[in-house]
């Protein structure tokens, strides 16, 4: 079937509908069922967001979205302008937002789609905010006396892997953590003297932590079972900057110079995948979303790491950001200004999307 898609996608690039795509629902709404391209920063009722859109995480099963927007319309919670945090219920077709403050990072979202999280600037510092999708409450907030920032969330949301600064000690520098909020404990699995980002992410279970040294540019993968920590893994003649750990904890990305890598957590060896700068992976390791060097290529492009095939995504300018890829490559989300992604797009501002293969 993927072959297949993989011919007919090549054939057609992207374009407003794929061959046999069902547009049914709203903005152009391929629904659950079928293949095509749908604008998914809409309101209930298709109506498009009235301000820009971007930053869109998937769940892996594909059927919740997470994106920040400046949109006034999209709810009918009291809107406010600034930009926020929604969910898209692929199912249901429903926006919903998730609290009032603005992200100062993108939003994630945990792989049962049942909690979100964002860092907030809040009272001189920057915080962590969760929220339940199925209540719309907070669920927790943390960092009483930390700025924390850059959240990866469990399947089940009780493991929050996150960077953290104490502003009664800055000149210590940052740690890597990882939240429990079952048991309220916390524990640190790196520590460094400097700021620059580590970019944690955490695996489903909750067992395996990818971060990055942004100082040194290596990166590491630490095991909460056995508490070892297996790094620098780009080995020790190259610079590599982390891009995302994938769901099941198999294969981490990173990037080094113009290539990206993908490394095999138990086998300890990475396969290069030249010449691209990965964006994402899907929850198996085995679909690496990438932006082609080439300027002559699509914007955005899925491989198949087993085949080396490529299918594209995005013709048109668009930028995507981790755990943009549901399971098995199904969907893949992304944003961008281009209004000739599906009819009807007049809102000449950024809208996220979803493209899904079958």
């Amino acid at each position: 079937m993927r072959a297949a898609l993989s011919v007919a996608v090549a054939a057609c690039a992207v374009t407003a509908v794929l061959p046999g795509a069902a547009f049914a629902g709203p903005g152009g709404a391929a629904g659950l069922g079928g293949a095509g391209v749908e604008r998914i920063s809409v309101a209930a009722d298709g109506t498009q967001g009235d301000g820009s859109s971007s930053d869109p995480s998937i769940t892996p099963d594909g059927r919740r979205v997470i994106f920040s927007s400046s949109a006034t319309n999209l709810t009918s919670d009291t809107a406010t302008g600034n930009a926020t945090v929604f969910v898209r219920d692929q199912r249901t077709s429903q926006t919903q937002r998730m609290g009032y403050l603005a992200p100062v990072q993108p939003p994630v979202i945990s792989g049962d789609g049942e909690y979100v999280a964002y860092p907030v600037e809040w009272i001189g510092n920057v915080r962590i905010r969760q929220y339940q999708v199925s209540t719309g409450r907070t669920a927790s907030g943390n960092c009483s006396l930390f700025t924390c920032n850059q959240p990866s969330l469990s399947n089940d949301g009780r493991y929050t892997a996150h960077n953290s600064v104490s502003y009664r000690q800055q000149t210590y520098g940052q740690r890597v953590d990882v939240e429990d909020w079952k048991t309220g404990t916390t524990q640190t699995i790196a520590a460094f003297t400097h700021t620059q980002p580590s970019r944690p992410s955490i695996s489903g279970d909750g067992r395996y932590v990818a971060y990055q040294n942004g100082q040194t540019q290596d990166v590491f993968v630490w095991d909460r079972t056995t508490g070892t920590t297996t790094g620098p893994i780009e080995g020790p003649s190259k610079d590599a900057s982390l891009v995302q750990l994938s769901d099941d904890g198999t294969k981490a990305v990173y990037l080094s110079g113009n290539d990206t890598y993908v490394y095999d957590v138990s086998a300890g060896t990475a396969q290069l995948v030249p010449n691209v700068k990965g964006v994402a992976i899907d929850p198996t390791g085995r679909y690496l979303l990438h932006t082609p060097l080439d300027t002559t290529g699509p914007a955005l492009a899925l491989r198949d790491l087993r085949t080396a095939t490529d299918e594209t995504v995005s013709q048109q300018p668009a930028t995507a950001t981790t755990d943009a890829v549901s399971t098995a490559g199904r969907d893949v989300v992304f944003h961008s200004t281009a209004d000739d992604i599906v009819p009807g797009d007049t809102n000449n501002t950024s809208d996220v999307f979803i493209r899904r293969f079958y």
